[in-house]
Parts: structure tokens; sequence; C-alpha cells
């Protein structure tokens, strides 16, 4: 279980920073920045862990838990498809990171990003490989993040009915695939990445052979 060590140890305001979002095939990257003011309540700690540990139940009451205390400040950052597209998916979550510490209404004297590669943020960073198991603020980060993204997926998924976004949030599952098969992509599937590419290029031969027949 993650605990508040790290966050302890260095004294000052602390932010715990993680991103969701980097592998599926449609929607954006969301990441959230989380600080405590001083050592969380234990009823709050209860709630915490890495948020692909926890129940869809279990994150939405921890979000709501967190949302709701006074001792939580919280800010969250995105990056689009097409920004995705623009500058790679790893460049993306960084981006998404940094927004997100920018949006929290101060600067952290560090910030605990989870992860191997540090992002350019306005703040010190301390990277910390499977932070959202060891540090509570990387925890709660990656809880929020989760819960935000999930939500735009099932909001997305009201127009876009065919992807089973609403429960696969637009990684590439059975149903996802299908929809892609029988529907086509939509303008939040991710064009760069190998799968949607590979069914844009295919499309492209198709409509290409048909103008040739036509012709």
């Amino acid at each position: 279980m993650p605990d508040y060590l790290l966050e302890a140890a260095h004294g000052g305001v602390v932010a715990g920073v993680d991103e969701v979002g980097r592998g599926p095939l449609a929607g954006p990257v969301v990441a959230a920045a989380v600080i405590f003011r001083g050592t969380p309540p234990e009823a709050l700690c209860e709630l915490l862990d890495d948020s692909k540990k926890l129940t869809a139940r279990r994150r939405d009451a921890a979000y709501a838990a967190l949302c709701r205390s006074p001792e939580v400040t919280y800010g969250i950052g995105a990056a689009s498809v097409t920004e995705i597209e623009n500058i790679n998916i790893s460049k993306a979550c960084h981006l998404a990171m940094r927004r997100a510490v920018e949006r929290l209404g101060r600067l952290p004297d560090l910030a605990l990003v989870d992860g191997k590669h540090a992002p350019d943020m306005p703040c010190p960073v301390k990277m910390v490989v499977g932070g959202d198991g060891i540090s509570l603020s990387i925890a709660a980060a990656s809880i929020v993040a989760k819960v935000v993204r999930d939500r735009l997926m099932v909001r997305l998924a009201d127009r876009y009915s065919v992807y089973g976004w609403e429960r696969n949030a637009g990684y590439g599952t059975v149903v996802h695939k299908a929809g892609l098969r029988d529907y086509g992509v939509t303008p939040h599937h991710r064009r760069g990445f190998a799968p949607i590419r590979a069914m844009v290029e295919a499309s492209h031969m198709i409509s290409g052979k048909a103008g040739e027949v036509a012709a």
C-alpha cells in the first residue's frame, strides 16, 4: 500500500503526479497533480491505492473523498488527440502532467512523478517508478486522472455508441475493434497508433482502387 514517507521526508509542499490514457486507441491523455496539506487523514489513506488495483466503485469512492477533502488540492491537465498525433504519446503525457501541475493554483516545492522519464516541469521533479503503489500523493493523482478520463470517455460514448468506450475507455477491446471494422474511425481516434493507422491506410487504398474502377 502507498504511504506518505516520500512527501514527509521532503518537508515542503509536495505534489504527486500521474497520467492515464497512454495506451488507448481513442481519447485524450489525462493527468492529475495532488497536494495534501499535511499528512492525509487515516480514513482517506485507507481509500487510496494504485488506481489500476481498485474496482470502479472503489475508485469513485476515493475520488469523491478526495474532491470533498479540505486537506486536498488537485489540478487536472490533458493532451488532445491532435497533440498526441503532433508530438507523440510520450511528450503528450508529459504535457498533460505539466498542465496538471500548473493548474494547482500554486507551484509545489517538489513534484513526485510516476515513471522513469522526467517531464519538463515548472518545479523540481523526483521520478518514482511504480509510484502509484508507493506514494499516497501519486496514488491519489492516479485515481483522479483515471476517474476524470473514464467519465470523459463515457460522455463520448453517448455520441459514438458502437465502440464500447463506456466500458473500455478507448482501449483496443474486441468490441472496440469490431466497431472500428464496421464503422471506421472517428475524430477521437489516434491515427498515429498502428491499428488505427493501418485502417486509415487500408481505407485510402480501397478508395483509390474504387476511383480507378470508376474511371
